[in-house]
């Protein structure tokens, strides 16, 4: 029943329902496609028996008339989401066998819905990375092939690279995501699928595991807009075990697709016209704007003039969360614990073996930033630009609704071939970084292929809590774009 992977959410939804296939049948075929594709390393965690034994209970369900948002459908949880009796590990050695004795709150939401866990998502460690290649338990490799070097293998994005592999790959037909500064939106663009990251609060961050506070974001990744819209209505909410949860009623994404975007305004910002941008960005972001004039909308050209800045800013603030809120790993009450003659060298060697490359680096440029001396000059000043950068966007929307840019500067590059320049790494986010410095909801849609035959998306933006609007217009670009490669 390989062709059961090919299902959308929605149609996978419609076949349970005229009784076209069981949720055990739909389960198993996603089982088979993991055994299939397991040297993408896509998964940390494989839950098979837990998967089948939800599917049982699924089909249980839909026959004593019981039926969920997302009864029945299997998906892959991102290892950053706290699952009760699943180890969870944020990617890390630290974490290397952690088990949580509580669910999260977006996953308890999603299985609540009905939804099946097929196992936990390879990502970045603790979500820090663009590239899946800084997890400890090893690279992520993306399902697509380069064309013109078909023995590359290459990067799937990240943080979350396993989440977006796996859609891509058809392993999973939906999974959850974290965007801090971009790791739903740009492994979204390069595994050609879809992915939002909604606004900073539409969903509970309890139970996950924490890399910068003020930024991190549940998402969802899914091979079509409808079925992102499906999927989050289920994740989001309000939940007052998490502060910066909002109270905001959640509507039904579904009824904002409507293919109808005529009489809105889309922005088109002047500062993301970025030097050295590949001409293929270009030539896709002036196709995005000419289908957006064929649905009846127009653009218009707004300024966000702190973008510049933007990067500089989130990698102040970023690591300066990170560095607060990773001190808790310390080998004393969780997690690794490397034993010592005293207590400081249990903490020194702990960390020193836990954590690798990448998350000692934003650790200590956090610890720098927030260190006598230095906390006015870079954290306070890198929290003012932020309110600038915000402001800019709340401007930019009393002349349009949403917004149009590139989601990456380019498409999947291979593996190792940026690591020996984090800078050069972190440009990756430089399109989707601000939208989260200002807690707004962006998405990514496939809209076409590179030179070497590799998938490039385009970002929508949208007011904060306007999601609707985002997916809207997403629909619309989907619809035109027919983006219908899959990978080799």
């Amino acid at each position: 029943m390989t062709e059961l992977t090919s299902l959308t959410i929605a149609a996978a939804l419609k076949g349970l329902e005229k009784g076209d296939f069981t949720a055990v049948e739909l389960t198993q075929a996603h089982l088979d496609k993991m055994d299939k594709y397991r040297a993408l390393n896509a998964f940390i965690v494989e839950t098979p028996d837990l998967a089948k034994k939800q599917a049982q209970e699924s089909d249980k369900r839909r026959a004593s008339g019981t039926v969920g948002a997302l009864e029945g459908i299997p998906l892959g949880i991102k290892d950053l989401f706290c699952t009760k009796g699943v180890q969870t590990t944020a990617a890390s050695h630290i974490l290397e066998g952690f088990i949580p004795q509580y669910e999260s709150t977006v996953t308890s939401k999603l299985f609540e819905d009905g939804a099946i866990m097929l196992g936990k998502m390879n990502l970045d460690e603790f979500a820090m990375g663009s590239s899946n290649t800084t997890s400890y338990f090893g690279n992520v490799i993306s399902p697509w092939k380069n064309k013109n070097k078909p023995d590359a293998q290459l990067v799937p994005g990240g943080s979350s690279g396993g989440s977006a592999a796996a859609v891509s790959a058809g392993m999973v037909m939906g999974a959850t995501g974290t965007d801090t500064g971009g790791s739903i939106r740009q492994p979204a663009a390069f595994c050609g699928i879809s992915g939002i990251k909604p606004t900073y609060g539409r969903c509970s961050r309890w139970g996950i595991v924490a890399f910068a506070s003020s930024l991190d974001q549940a998402g969802t990744f899914a091979r079509t807009v409808e079925d992102n819209a499906i999927m989050l209505r289920s994740m989001s909410g309000h939940d007052p075990k998490d502060s910066t949860s909002a109270k905001i009623a959640v509507p039904d994404f579904t009824k904002a697709l409507t293919g109808d975007i005529r009489g809105k305004t889309v922005g088109i910002p002047k500062e993301y016209r970025v030097d050295g941008m590949p001409a293929e960005i270009e030539k896709l972001w002036q196709q995005g704007i000419d289908w957006i004039h064929a649905s009846g909308a127009k653009t218009v050209e707004v300024s966000l003039p702190h973008t510049k800045y933007a990067l500089a800013t989130y990698y102040v603030i970023a690591p300066a969360e990170a560095s607060s809120n990773l001190a808790r790993y310390d080998g004393v009450r969780y997690g690794l614990r490397i034993p010592s003659e005293n207590l400081r060298e249990t903490y020194e060697k702990t960390r020193a073996e836990g954590f690798g490359d990448e998350v000692k680096r934003r650790i200590m440029i956090g610890t720098y930033v927030l260190s006598a001396g230095y906390y006015d000059a870079y954290y306070i000043k890198a929290q003012k630009v932020r309110r600038l950068i915000v402001n800019d966007f709340m401007n930019a929307f009393e002349k349009c609704d949403v917004l149009l840019t590139p989601t990456a500067p380019s498409g999947p590059f291979a593996i190792g071939e940026n690591d020996d320049d984090p800078i050069k790494m972190y440009l990756n986010d430089v399109f989707t970084v601000p939208a989260s410095l200002a807690g707004l909801p962006g998405m990514s849609v496939p809209a076409g292929l590179d030179a070497d035959s590799l998938p490039l998306g385009l970002q929508i933006i949208g007011r904060p809590w306007d999601e609707e609007t985002v997916f809207k217009v997403a629909g619309v670009i989907e619809s035109l774009a027919q983006f219908t490669h899959r990978p080799a």
